[in-house]
């Protein structure tokens, strides 16, 4: 066996270890809450109905019965909802713990609601004689606070290493309802704030940007003892992960953080009971794989965060900032700054604050991250002049083929040339079959005396796999190319081809290109290599329709290139 058939098997060998990366088993799902806490939970629910007036006190970690009222001035107070509506997001916050109890992106929806579903289970389902499910409503908007009841909600304040009885489920007062910001494009202030019957009073001011999803959140705390008090305080984060929510293999959902300039991430599946990372935390928060919650802290030197899962499927991301020390009739100040929205590179870019490290562009290969923000840069400048992602891949496919002409030029010469010597090399091999290391001599001298190089048909391939990985986590975790149509059917470049018509073509054409290839005469890597275009369209049927467009372009034009060199060769 001879070294271009070895390295024939060896490249069959690396798709199908690819495959095996891209289409790896997904994370285990969270465990799964136990019947007796369900009845538990049902129980209490009952209790909750029965008893209304009932309140009690829970620790900030944990997802206790909520203090559902507070007194005050001998007058009972429940918790109330404040909506805030700018052109980016509808945000509904809570009384309770001054937090966030909704936050949907009015710019995105959970569905594509253009795009067709998936053949194969309408067919089995019509062959079995059943009906299709419903579908759900594709005009839902993306909704970025997962709760259940009883939970705390999200950007709740607590201070769990002093006396104080501040916790996740205080009720605060606010002065208005709601804030409109959807005509008057000003920064606006919700102001939330209670005093403690332990002579503390804490004061929560949210800032927000209509134009954008920034949230700038000041915290102050006042002594109002005779004593000094020491505070050191927690935003968390909490979200609750459905367990029988079918996970995806491709998002890594779940807490991350940004500590010494390294991005830091789990699966909600993969994280511990308790898990502490810092200090020199950048910023924290809670991730999907085109969504994230975080916040940033005014001091990262002096911040850790704390990640934790519960047996209720609660996942909790607490920020630890740095103690305070707060003499009698004074006040300490905290700040942080939030981003709730997309991860859409060049904005979180903009923000100078390395949220951009959040967008997985190295999920296959690290390395090429560069190579994926240049493509997606390249994708985006395109569609400024055709306003079709899809039409910008083919443009994209078309200059790194012309840029490479050259190249390939060369490689098909080469292979030309191999197929002429072809008889030369069976006669050597027959004539030196005993004799490996005399074979390997005459044959590189063989290669050398009519400047052939053996490994010059590989080159067009090799071209291709940084381009292709590069592409590849382009198309699956750039927010840009979420949702976005070609034609007809290809509604979503994300996504797979529902039809699977673009990976069975592109298959045809892998078959074209292989059957015009020159033959080096070797029967085994004959047959490897006409396997390789069924091996491809098996892979490429999952693949971002995309990435599937841009394969078949490719071939395409090396179909073209390949025709080109045949006949100037003929002559």
């Amino acid at each position: 066996m001879d070294k271009r058939t070895i390295l024939a098997i060896v490249l069959s060998l690396a798709v199908l270890f690819t495959y095996q990366i891209f289409f790896a088993k997904p994370p285990a799902p969270p465990k799964a809450v136990p019947a007796k806490e369900i009845k538990q939970a049902t129980v209490d629910t009952a209790v909750k109905q029965q008893a209304p007036a009932q309140t009690a006190t829970a620790q900030a970690a944990a997802p206790q019965k909520p203090a559902l009222k507070k007194i005050v001035s001998g007058t009972e107070a429940l918790p109330k909802d404040i909506r805030v509506e700018t052109e980016n997001y509808t945000a509904v916050f809570s009384t309770r713990g001054a937090a966030l109890k909704s936050f949907q992106l009015k710019k995105y929806q959970k569905e594509c609601t253009r795009c067709i579903g998936d053949i194969w289970p309408v067919i089995k389902n019509f062959a079995m004689g059943k009906k299709q499910p419903p579908k759900g409503n594709g005009n839902e908007l993306i909704e970025l606070v997962a709760l259940q009841e009883n939970m705390p909600y999200p950007l709740a304040l607590t201070f769990p290493e002093s006396q104080s009885e501040i916790n996740a489920h205080s009720v605060y007062d606010a002065a208005v309802t709601t804030l409109d910001m959807t005509k008057d494009k000003k920064l606006n202030r919700l102001v939330f704030s209670r005093t403690f019957s332990d002579g503390i009073k804490v004061e929560k001011i949210f800032t927000f940007n209509p134009d954008n999803y920034s949230i700038v959140l000041d915290v102050t705390v006042s002594n109002l003892t005779n004593a000094p008090i020491t505070q050191t305080p927690y935003l968390n984060w909490y979200e609750y992960i459905d367990p029988t929510q079918k996970a995806d293999s491709y998002s890594k959902e779940g807490p991350v953080a940004y500590v010494s300039k390294s991005i830091k991430r789990k699966t909600s599946a993969d994280v511990s009971k308790e898990e502490t990372i810092g200090p020199d935390v950048s910023w924290g928060g809670f991730e999907r794989k085109y969504f994230m919650a975080v916040m940033i802290p005014e001091n990262p030197s002096l911040t850790s965060i704390n990640m934790s899962r519960d047996d209720s499927n609660m996942v909790s991301v607490n920020l630890k900032g740095a103690k305070n020390i707060i003499p009698p009739a004074q006040s300490g100040s905290f700040k942080y700054n939030l981003f709730i929205g997309p991860k859409d590179y060049s904005m979180l870019k903009k923000q100078g604050l390395s949220l951009e490290e959040a967008v997985e562009f190295e999920s296959v290969i690290p390395g090429l991250k560069w190579l994926s923000i240049g493509l997606l840069i390249c994708i985006k400048f395109l569609h400024q002049f055709v306003a079709n992602y899809g039409v910008a891949i083919i443009l994209l496919t078309l200059l790194i083929k012309l840029l490479f002409w050259p190249l390939g030029n060369m490689s098909y010469k080469s292979m030309k040339e191999m197929q002429k010597i072809q008889p030369k090399i069976t006669a050597l091999r027959e004539k030196y079959k005993d004799d490996q290391a005399k074979l390997g001599q005459e044959t590189m001298a063989l290669y050398k005396a009519h400047k052939v190089n053996p490994f010059g048909g590989c080159l067009p391939i090799l071209i291709q796999i940084p381009v292709f990985i590069g592409l590849y986590n382009t198309l699956l975790y750039a927010i840009e190319l979420r949702h976005s149509p070609f034609f007809w059917w290809i509604q979503d470049l994300s996504a797979k081809d529902p039809y699977y018509i673009t990976p069975i073509v592109m298959g045809a054409t892998q078959f074209i290109q292989q059957k015009m290839t020159p033959s080096m005469g070797d029967p085994m890597q004959a047959k490897i290599m006409l396997a390789m275009p069924i091996v491809f369209t098996f892979i490429f049927l999952n693949f971002p329709s995309g990435l599937v467009i841009y394969w078949l372009v490719n071939n395409i034009i090396s179909i073209g290139q390949q025709v080109y060199i045949n006949k100037k060769f003929a002559d």
